[in-house]
């Protein structure tokens, strides 16, 4: 339940940590779109040199950023089969039987599980770890501001989503707790198969959505009694201005994303190592 990035936010000081909230969202934004243009070998080279320099200038210790990934292990694991013994290709390197290993399903594999790697490091580094959920929201709020004129209700849904942030490592611990008492009572939840895993869970998951629902119940009487009623003439404590730091971050995603295309394009053209279909 630690390993859960969500909502988790590291302290340190870092040229990262200093930017806008707003300009995190966009980079995170474009780190995405980023790893999905990624098509040959030397992109994805250029994306693994991307996301080690994105862990040493954050200042955040790798083993805290990589604690995020275990969650996600089973699923790094389940893509890069797939793509290993359901890709074909013009390379055979291993064949038994019905089962063929073709060096294209073991490129595809390669890249899958960079891609998900750096996938996970730069939303975690962008919208968690160097980000408060409060400024993470406030950015939020402020980047869809312009919605407000055609009547969406965005400070509301900034609102909900800080509650829902504020709440994850509340609940986090809270479910730990249970599952400490139910191991106490003699619980296993660790051996049998599948279904029986999955039915050990019911003693954890209905205590958890009755606190849940307990606590939700309890923010909202304490609202109410304190009067609020939306965003509407409300000011902020904490005003945020965009600097040149943050245009210049923009500015080197930008241009990060422009060398993978020309990469792929040249990598293509040339016959330069691998290159995805």
């Amino acid at each position: 339940m630690k390993n859960i990035s969500i909502g988790q936010y590291y302290a340190a000081d870092s040229p990262i940590h200093r930017l806008d909230a707003r300009t995190k969202l966009i980079l995170a934004i474009l780190c995405i779109v980023c790893t999905f243009i990624c098509k040959s070998t030397f992109a994805f080279v250029a994306l693994m040199i991307f996301g080690v320099l994105l862990v040493l200038i954050s200042r955040i210790p790798p083993k805290v950023i990589f604690r995020a990934m275990k969650p996600i292990v089973f699923i790094m694991l389940f893509t890069a089969l797939i793509n290993i013994f359901w890709t074909g290709g013009e390379i055979l390197l291993f064949e038994w039987k019905f089962i063929k290993v073709y060096a294209e399903g073991l490129y595809n594999a390669a890249f899958m599980t960079v891609r998900i790697i750096v996938l996970i490091i730069g939303s975690s580094i962008f919208l968690t770890y160097t980000t408060t959920p409060i400024a993470l929201t406030d950015g939020t709020e402020r980047l869809l501001s312009p919605l407000k004129k055609i009547k969406v209700p965005v400070h509301e849904f900034a609102m909900m989503m800080s509650i829902a942030l504020r709440f994850v490592p509340t609940l986090i611990d809270e479910a730990d707790r249970i599952m400490s008492a139910q191991k106490a009572r003699g619980t296993d939840f660790s051996s049998g198969g599948l279904i029986k895993r999955a039915k050990a869970l019911i003693p954890i998951i209905i205590p958890l959505f009755v606190s849940a629902f307990r606590r939700a119940d309890e923010l909202a009487t304490a609202m109410e009694c304190r009067c609020y009623h939306g965003g509407e003439g409300r000011t902020k404590l904490h005003v945020t201005h965009l600097g040149f730091s943050d245009f210049f971050a923009l500015i080197l995603m930008i241009a990060f994303g422009a060398a993978l295309v020309l990469i792929n394009i040249y990598a293509s053209k040339y016959g330069l190592g691998y290159v995805m279909p």
